[in-house]
């Protein structure tokens, strides 16, 4: 019997991927789609004229090999200079800029692919790569230093994710003499967020890494990154990142200073979770991305049965870490599950996972996971509540309201709050029932309920918006709307939110700042027909009647039987709204 031996080899490695993919998708999935193939065929051409081969491309990242680590950084500036000109000739909102990290580091080959070290340490630098810029390792510039025509900056040695030692990096100055892109170890300065920082401590939880080895325990690492989230947003002098915008970031290669800037947080936490038999290992770091200092980092290793207390001293290890003083003021409110509540959380986390991709195949899976849930856990009040809000929320994946869905929901979310009237969820869920029944002052007291239970509910936020706008309170609605989408910049929610911040517009007379609004969330979501309704109302009345009838037409090819008789019935504007909206649907040529 013969033993086969890898084949090791000492190779340049170049990894690239797209800066802001994700956003670019939620915007226009087939106008990305379409110029993510022509710029691969352009990298991919120069790589091959580099002579290098493109050894893997999953998803917007590109991995390349090459023989000469010259040859290699030599690409990296072509391929930035190429795709520099491709860009110049689109759309600004359809530009995409890729970030390029090379390393010269000992690898595995196995047939055609490369594995190791050397290829994971060129991912981070890819991370840590500015849009459309290049980061080199101190192994490659120490080859290349004095045989290019381009200048360098040293970034110091940097902690990357799952590399037990520092990495020297180095920022390719593809002009020398212009002014370097950025101070060594640039920090997520106040001045490059996206968001100004909030007045109270921000921290955004990235989804943890699960080590299992097992592709079926990703939902319960992303249950525990939930849980913590959870618990930080109980507490009312935090700012905290939704769920919904930190798992964006699940499964890519990311330096916590670009993300704490795209966010608009001061802090990162994130960790990984290994799950084996019924024995659990959680890691968690928290980085001060505003100075790069590490915190705090520990190590928990527990019996499944102690999974919730776990997350509970995880929770209280952040918060102390970040401002002990505000452990005396408030302490960290425990979930207050008993081990018992293992397997119904290991079923509501299962249907998270699906439900928040916000397909209509994965929503009805997720329904589906949750009827069962309630069947075998009749007191287990998450499982009512998550189920009722999905019931309600799925008709905006694609579809419209039922009166089926609402007569479902009711009975599980009285349930939910009868079983634990302190679930944020299920007043969320009591809110937009009463919403969809048109008893708006009642959704909003309901929505201000779970806000109260938890100040950093971006859902709520956003859902209580919409009912003050049907209220008349114009500028409170678009206050919430817009805190939604702060607190949650990557959100799913976000097309109805941006759809919500329209009708203000429109209900206001403000027919401009609707068609904005509207064509944004159509954007973001083009098969949501609320949004389609309020932008062909909002064309209609600013007098683009061609425009709006051409949405109509669409959207008519999506929902056959919309009319203002179906409108009239289904949608939940209330009277005097309802009137508003349905005068700009007349003059889209509506029945």
């Amino acid at each position: 019997m013969t033993t086969q031996v890898s084949k090791r080899k000492l190779t340049a490695i170049l990894s690239a991927d797209v800066k802001g993919y994700s956003r670019l998708m939620s915007q226009d999935e087939e106008a990305t789609v379409k110029t993510l193939k022509q710029h691969r065929t352009t990298i991919s051409e120069l790589v091959s004229e580099h002579r290098g081969r493109v050894v893997d491309s999953p998803g917007d990242n590109i991995l390349a090999e090459f023989a000469s680590v010259v040859d290699a950084v030599k690409c990296a500036v072509k391929i930035q200079e190429t795709l520099k000109g491709k860009n110049a000739e689109l759309p600004e909102n359809q530009r995409m800029e890729f970030r390029i990290g090379v390393n010269l580091g000992d690898v595995i080959e196995d047939e055609d692919r490369v594995y190791g070290d050397g290829v994971n340490i060129a991912a981070r630098l890819e991370g840590l790569a500015e849009a459309g810029g290049i980061c080199v390792s101190g192994t490659a510039f120490d080859h290349v230093k004095s045989k290019l025509s381009v200048g360098y900056q040293y970034l110091g040695e940097q902690t990357v994710k799952n590399i037990s030692e520092p990495v020297r990096v180095y920022q390719v100055l593809m002009e020398p003499e212009a002014t370097p892109s950025r101070p060594p170890f640039e920090l997520a300065s106040r001045e490059k967020m996206a968001f100004p920082l909030p007045d109270k401590p921000s921290i955004a939880v990235l989804p943890f890494d699960n080590m299992s080895g097992d592709p079926e325990q990703e939902y319960f690492a992303d249950g525990i990154s939930e849980d913590i989230i959870t618990g930080l947003s109980r507490l009312r002098w935090f700012f905290v990142i939704a769920r919904n915008s930190s798992f964006t970031y699940k499964g890519k290669a990311v330096d916590v200073k670009l993300v704490a800037r795209e966010l608009g947080v001061r802090y990162v936490l994130e960790g990984s979770v290994r799950k084996g038999g019924n024995r659990v290992r959680i890691t968690a770091q928290l980085i001060d991305a505003s100075t790069g200092n590490h915190l705090w980092a520990d190590r928990y290793d527990g019996d499944l049965t102690d999974v919730f207390a776990l997350q509970d001293e995880i929770t209280k290890k952040v918060v102390a870490a970040i401002e002990p003083k505000l452990l005396e003021a408030e302490g960290i409110r425990s979930q207050s599950r008993s081990p018992e509540d293992l397997d119904a959380w290991d079923m509501v986390m299962r249907a998270n996972s699906l439900f928040w991709r916000f397909t209509p195949a994965e929503v009805e899976a997720a329904i589906d996971i949750l009827k069962r849930a309630v069947e075998r856990f009749p007191d287990y009040a998450p499982a009512y509540s998550m189920l009722a809000f999905i019931l309600l929320v799925s008709g905006y994946v694609g579809c419209d309201f039922t009166e089926r869905q609402v007569k479902l929901a009711a009975p599980f979310a009285a349930r939910a709050a009868e079983l634990d009237d302190s679930d944020p969820w299920a007043h969320l869920a009591l809110g937009f029932l009463a919403f969809l029944m048109r008893r708006t002052d009642e959704a909003a007291e309901e929505f201000q309920r779970a806000l109260d239970l938890n100040p950093n509910f971006a859902a709520a936020h956003g859902y209580l918006g919409w009912a003050l706008a049907f209220d008349g309170r114009a500028d409170q609605a678009i206050a919430h709307l817009e805190l939604a989408i702060r607190m949650s910049p990557h959100d799913p929610q976000n097309a109805i939110f941006n759809t919500g911040i329209a009708v203000v517009h429109y209900l206001s007379g403000r027919f401009a700042e609707a068609v904005g609004f509207g064509r944004k969330a159509l954007q973001q979501r083009s098969g949501f027909t609320a949004c389609n309704r309020i932008c062909i109302a909002s064309l209609a009345q600013a007098g683009q009647i061609d425009e709006a009838r051409a949405v109509l037409a669409r959207l008519k090819e999506m929902h056959p039987e919309l009319s203002i008789a179906w409108i009239e019935k289904h949608v939940p504007y209330t009277p005097g709204p309802m009137v508003k909206f349905i005068e700009g649907m007349r003059k889209a040529g509506l029945k």
